[in-house]
C-alpha cells in the first residue's frame, strides 16, 4: 500500500528561502524519481536531496517520490514534498510490487512538467517510473549516477529496447565522463550530457593548513565501506605504506568514516595487523562531523575503482584536502594529477606507491591544499548544476 509524506518549511523559512532565487523560473513541478531517499545514506540520496533542496531556494516547484520508507514515525523535514510509494519488503528494500500502478496514480495526480529519474546500477522503481512517464507522455530527465559493470550493461542493453525506458524521447545525463562512456557502450545510440554532482563551497571551504607535524600525515577516507567501494585495498595500501615510511622518520595515521558490510572485515585485518594504533574506523558520522574530519586532514583517499563521481572526494578537494584516487575514475573529473591531488593506476601498488610519495613531499601537499582552498569547482556547483538542469528540462519538454 502506497504511503504518502508531505512535510514542508513553515510559512516563512518558505518565502525566506524563495527569495533566494538567483536564476531560471521553470514553471510547473519538477519531480525527482528514486528507489533510495532517506533515511537510507548514500551518493544518490544525498544527490538527490540537495538537488531538490538547490532548485526549491531557486523557486521552482519540487517534489520526490521514492520507494524507501521512513523509519519508525520519522519521516525526515524537506522544504518540499516527498511522496513515498512503499510496500512490507525485508530489509526494508526501496521496491515495490505493484510499482506501475501506484506511479501511474501519482504522475496522474500531480501532473508535473518534467520528470526527473535518478537511477544507480539496478533501479527497479526508477525503471518502473521510465515505463510510466513514456506511456503517460511525460518529458523526462534520467541521470546515471553509477558506473556501469559488464553485467549491468548487458542488463540495461537488454532493457534499453524501443518498448522499454532509455530509447524513449528522454534527456540522458551522468555525474562524469567515466560513466558517460559506459553508458554509451551499453546503448550506442546515447550520448548522454555529463552534469556532475553539486556542491557548496562556501559550506566545506576549510581552514588554511598552518603548522603541521609535517612527519605525521593524517590519512582520511569517507565512504560506504561494501566491496565496490574496496576499503580492504585501502587498508593493504596502508599497511604498505606505513612500512616504507618508517624508515623516511614519517608516520602515518588514518580515519576511515563509514559503515557497511565490510565493517567486521576491516576490524579483523587492523587486528591482526596490528594496526589499531594508528587506524581508526570511525563508523558513520554526519556531515558536520566529516567536515570537522577534513579540517584535521593531510590527504584524503578514494581508493574505489569503480566510482562514478565521488561525492566525499569533492568535499574534500572544496574544503582544501588533497585526494588521491583513481585516474580512470569520475573523481578524475574535478581532480587533475598534480594540481589538486594525485591520479593513480587500478592497483594497490600503484595506490601505495602515490601515497608514499605524497606522505614525504609536504610541500606538494601544501601546494595542493592551497590551490584547493583558493579555487572553488565551479562546474560543480549549485548554480551551474541546477541551471544546467534547468536547460536539460526545456530541451526535452520542447
Amino acid at each position: 500500500m502506497g504511503v504518502k509524506e508531505h512535510t514542508r518549511m513553515s510559512h516563512h523559512q518558505a518565502l525566506s528561502h524563495r527569495k533566494i532565487s538567483a536564476h531560471r523560473n521553470i514553471p510547473g513541478m519538477i519531480l525527482h524519481i528514486s528507489d533510495c531517499f532517506a533515511p537510507r545514506t548514500g551518493g544518490i540520496e544525498s544527490q538527490v536531496i540537495a538537488l531538490a533542496e538547490a532548485q526549491y531556494r531557486s523557486g521552482q516547484d519540487v517534489a520526490v517520490t521514492t520507494a524507501t520508507p521512513a523509519v519508525g514515525h520519522s519521516q525526515g523535514s524537506w522544504p518540499y514534498p516527498v511522496h513515498r510509494i512503499t510496500a512490507r519488503i525485508p530489509y526494508q528494500l526501496p521496491v515495490h510490487p505493484r510499482a506501475g500502478r501506484e506511479l501511474d496514480r501519482l504522475l496522474t495526480g500531480l501532473a508535473p512538467r518534467v520528470v526527473h529519474v535518478h537511477v544507480g546500477a539496478v533501479s527497479l522503481f526508477a525503471w518502473s517510473a521510465l515505463a510510466c512517464v513514456r506511456r503517460l507522455q511525460i518529458p523526462a530527465v534520467v541521470t546515471v549516477h553509477s558506473t556501469w559493470g559488464s553485467v549491468v550493461r548487458t542488463l540495461y542493453r537488454c532493457l534499453g529496447r524501443p518498448a522499454y525506458g532509455l530509447s524513449a524521447p528522454v534527456a540522458v545525463t551522468a555525474v562524469s565522463r567515466s560513466a558517460a562512456g559506459l553508458i554509451g557502450k551499453a546503448l550506442p545510440h546515447l550520448t548522454p550530457l555529463v552534469v556532475p554532482n553539486g556542491i557548496d563551497p562556501v559550506l566545506w571551504r576549510g581552514p588554511a593548513r598552518n603548522g603541521r607535524d609535517d612527519r605525521r600525515v593524517h590519512v582520511v577516507s569517507v565512504g560506504r565501506l561494501v566491496p565496490r567501494k574496496q576499503p580492504m585495498e585501502l587498508l593493504a595500501a596502508l599497511r604498505s605504506a606505513q612500512s616504507r615510511l618508517a624508515t623516511r622518520n614519517v608516520a602515518l595515521r588514518a580515519t576511515v568514516a563509514g559503515d557497511g558490510q565490510c565493517m567486521a572485515a576491516m576490524r579483523r585485518y587492523v587486528h591482526r595487523h596490528d594496526m589499531a594504533g594508528w587506524v581508526r574506523l570511525a563508523g558513520r558520522i554526519d556531515a558536520s562531523e566529516v567536515r570537522r574530519l577534513l579540517s584535521e586532514a593531510d590527504l584524503f583517499v578514494n581508493a574505489s575503482n569503480h566510482e562514478a563521481f565521488g561525492i566525499a572526494a569533492l568535499e574534500a578537494r572544496t574544503s582544501g584536502v588533497p585526494v588521491l584516487a583513481r585516474a580512470h575514475t569520475g573523481v578524475a573529473d574535478f581532480v587533475r594529477h598534480n594540481r589538486e591531488g594525485a591520479l593513480c593506476r587500478p592497483s594497490t601498488f600503484a595506490l601505495c606507491d602515490e601515497l608514499v610519495w605524497l606522505a614525504r613531499t609536504p610541500g606538494a601537499r601544501r601546494r595542493m591544499a592551497d590551490h584547493n582552498r583558493e579555487t572553488p569547482p565551479t562546474p560543480c556547483t549549485w548554480p551551474v548544476v541546477t541551471d544546467t538542469f534547468a536547460h536539460c528540462y526545456d530541451a526535452v519538454a520542447r
